[in-house]
């Protein structure tokens, strides 16, 4: 029996760097948009439904998800992992595919792939392709068993209920955790919508290739010849997962 895979997309207006940046539009698709048919255009889910939160500022994100057709789940503002079991509890299924509403340039062909290693794999917790990144930041791809997600749930706190699924591949001891690399390594590029600049990139590879998912390595050529692009947000510092 294949495992019954759902996913879930994380998704708030509220954001410290770009507010309202995944509902922004991006050759007449929300960013939301995008990243909800890049997931569902893998083929592997089962199911996919929006964890937003039960803030007032979010109702606009409840509507776009409406309009869109997709499920949704209130839950915290800050406790993510409430609501990813929230979601979970909704729309049953063996292992859960965790997305962030700010990846826009996601790619379909990763997220197949990845649930086909996780489903090789028996008795894996957890997979993804962070753990050794290769890919550029913005296309990474995680799973995680529905069970393994209840245990975090059960056992993580402070930033760990923040970033959902961190306390699992931060406990390899307890969890059976596997990293998918793909070659060439392309984590040099930033494809993550987080900053004035990186809306500059994603809203440039937008314009140029109109309203489709890229596959990553017609993408990154395409890139190669736009040094000036590949320059606007190559100095933006990521987060550490401690930070809000």
């Amino acid at each position: 029996m294949t495992d019954r895979i759902v996913g879930i997309v994380q998704a708030r207006m509220g954001s410290s760097r770009l507010p309202g940046k995944v509902l922004r539009p991006l050759a007449g698709r929300s960013v939301l948009g995008r990243v909800v048919r890049a997931a569902q255009d893998s083929g592997v889910l089962a199911d996919l439904v929006v964890a937003t939160s039960s803030d007032s500022s979010d109702d606009a994100v409840v509507a776009e998800c409406d309009r869109l057709g997709v499920p949704w789940h209130r839950g915290p503002v800050d406790d993510v992992l409430t609501r990813f079991v929230g979601a979970l509890d909704d729309h049953p299924a063996d292992a859960v595919m965790r997305f962030t509403a700010d990846c826009p340039l996601l790619d379909p062909e990763i997220v197949s792939l990845v649930a086909s290693v996780y489903r090789a794999v028996p008795g894996l917790d957890y997979a993804s392709t962070s753990i050794a990144r290769t890919l550029p930041r913005g296309l990474d791809v995680e799973i995680i068993r529905a069970d393994a997600l209840r245990t975090v749930d059960r056992l993580a706190t402070d930033h760990h209920r923040v970033h959902v699924t961190s306390y699992a591949y931060a406990h390899p001891e307890v969890f059976r955790v596997l990293g998918v690399t793909l070659t060439p390594d392309r984590s040099q590029l930033r494809l993550t919508l987080d900053t004035a600049r990186d809306w500059e990139l994603v809203r440039a590879v937008a314009d140029h290739f109109g309203d489709v998912s890229v596959p990553l390595a017609k993408l990154a050529d395409w890139l190669d010849g736009q040094p000036a692009l590949r320059a606007l947000n190559a100095d933006v510092r990521q987060k550490r997962l401690e930070e809000r």
